[in-house]
């Protein structure tokens, strides 16, 4: 059985480190493991309940969903935006959490990851990131954490797919993740 993981990346920018790492756990991912960039975070529109009514689901907000919903687990990638997480993402997670209860990360598996400029790698928005999708429904993994730092410099002229220390990394985080989810699988 196939492991399905959706990933979201939290910077729009075209040339996002962040958006490169998630690039690189697709090309790194283990046999047996199909990660999905799901791309159109940026035509969500803000969470608002008004908005958010069963037939009327604004069209990307409803694709998000779907994909959640069809995944085993989901990684998300952070930069650090003034010390916490971008707005599209908290946003993501919240139409992602409802309805409340009963949303499409509910008891999944997620694992925050990320790079950031700084020295500590964007460690206090991954850490705001697990917040949101803990109070939000999803089962935070919290034993895997990847933070990166020094992103601008350390990935000026190389792809994180391309860092030997970045890939065995990554690739110990999305052996771990199938490895839970594999479990989790068996056990139901």
């Amino acid at each position: 059985m196939s492991v399905r993981i959706l990933a979201l990346v939290g910077s729009l920018r075209a040339g996002s480190h962040n958006r490169q790492l998630a690039e690189a756990a697709v090309k790194l991912a283990p046999e047996g493991v199909e990660i999905a960039v799901h791309e159109g975070l940026a035509e969500i529109p803000f969470y608002n309940e008004d908005i958010d009514v069963e037939g009327a689901v604004p069209a990307a907000a409803a694709q998000l969903r779907e994909a959640a919903a069809g995944a085993d687990a989901l990684l998300l990638f952070t930069p650090e935006y003034n010390g916490t997480i971008p707005a599209v993402l908290k946003n993501a997670i919240d139409w992602l959490s409802r309805p409340f209860g009963a949303g499409a990360i509910s008891g999944k598996p997620v694992v925050v990851a990320g790079t950031a400029f700084g020295q500590y790698g964007g460690v206090w928005a991954q850490d705001e990131t697990r917040k949101a999708v803990g109070i939000a429904g999803g089962k935070v993994v919290e034993e895997l954490k990847l933070a990166i730092p020094g992103s601008v410099t350390r990935f000026a002229e190389t792809h994180p797919a391309d860092d030997t220390e970045v890939a065995e990394q990554l690739t110990e985080v999305l052996n771990r993740l199938h490895a839970l989810v594999d479990g989790e699988q068996a056990a139901a």
